[in-house]
């Protein structure tokens, strides 16, 4: 039997492929698997993965002749998963040698549907630890426990899917699929599913995930079309939330996060392209409309000053006031 299955999908990122394929290989076991999944790529990246089928041990290498974006990538590797625990990694990052062993002796010996690691964050040269926002470490928790408070960044604030291992269970009760075609954001909703509707987790101090940021070519730093899809994610978790019979706790600590989102993007609007940058506006605007305006009120007096001031103007932008005609999110 397949003891793990790790998913990664990649997309044009030969030059960070070997990096990962060699990790993977540096965590191989005879009960692992490792689902490679080339969304569509364009350079050197399938012959790359093509010899990693031949010489990894436990590759599985699929492929998509579209281009779906990193949830729909991750949800084929999900649909061929055989492995009684799930974990995933992305194409441009990389691993400790035997992380994965220590990571499922941990979720084996606390019996949780899922654990949540720390991780090291890599700009250029410098390594920063990066810690679950949560201080009990070790011990089995509730994960509707650890969503609140508001006012904290919390377990939810966290939503990096390959910090962390998830038993198979949640994925048969629909829990561990994302969002299809969600090309930003697509953590957030998903996390914010399963601290609500799992029964238990833990949080680990293991480091072995070395998460490489300020890539040219990631998402996070491209100012085109696709970052707006951040809306539909929390467009997505509010109204999910909003169903939960706890919503009346729940529901600000999801609009105050949601309003944080949309400031942190105005306030670094410059990045995107200008008709981009004036559906930001014009599409964030009508989020904080649709959100309750109490809650959106209680989330803006919060904030510090510079950015409740983005979003109070925001709020009295009129409704349909856009320029942006035939950028969609």
């Amino acid at each position: 039997m397949v003891k793990l299955s790790v998913i990664v999908p990649f997309f044009n990122v030969q030059t960070f492929a070997p990096d990962v394929l060699r990790s993977l290989r540096a965590n191989a076991r005879e009960d692992f698997e490792f689902i490679l999944v080339d969304d569509c790529s364009t350079d050197g990246t399938p012959a790359l993965l093509e010899r990693a089928g031949r010489e990894l041990p436990g590759a599985v290498v699929l492929r998509h002749e579209h281009n779906g974006g990193l949830a729909t990538a991750r949800n084929t590797g999900l649909d061929a998963a055989r492995g009684e625990y799930l974990t995933f990694l992305d194409g441009d990052d990389w691993l400790a040698p035997g992380y994965y062993d220590r990571l499922v002796a941990y979720i084996e010996e606390l019996a949780v549907d899922f654990v949540r690691t720390d991780h090291v964050q890599c700009t250029g040269r410098t390594r920063t630890v990066q810690r679950v926002p949560h201080g009990r470490r070790g011990v089995v928790l509730d994960p509707r426990g650890a969503i609140l408070p508001a006012d904290r960044s919390t377990s939810v604030d966290y939503p990096y899917a390959w910090a962390g291992i998830y038993h198979r269970r949640l994925l048969d009760e629909g829990l561990l699929h994302f969002r299809d075609g969600l090309r930003t954001a697509e953590d957030r909703p998903w996390i914010w599913r399963l601290h609500r509707e799992a029964r238990t987790f833990a949080v680990a101090g293991l480091l072995g995930v070395f998460y490489r940021r300020g890539v040219a070519t990631s998402l996070t730093q491209i100012g085109d079309v696709r970052q707006l899809d951040f809306l539909r994610a929390f467009d997505r978790i509010i109204e999910e939330t909003a169903l939960d019979e706890n919503a009346k706790e729940f529901l600000p600590k999801a609009v105050r996060t949601y309003c944080a989102i949309i400031a942190h993007h105005l306030t670094n609007i410059e990045r995107f392209e200008p008709q981009v940058a004036r559906a930001l506006r014009t599409k964030s605007a009508g989020a904080l409309r649709r959100l309750p305006p109490e809650l959106v009120k209680d989330a803006v007096n919060s904030m510090d000053y510079d950015r409740a001031v983005l979003l109070r103007r925001l709020r009295r932008r009129p409704a349909g006031a856009s320029g942006a005609a035939g950028v969609a999110a």
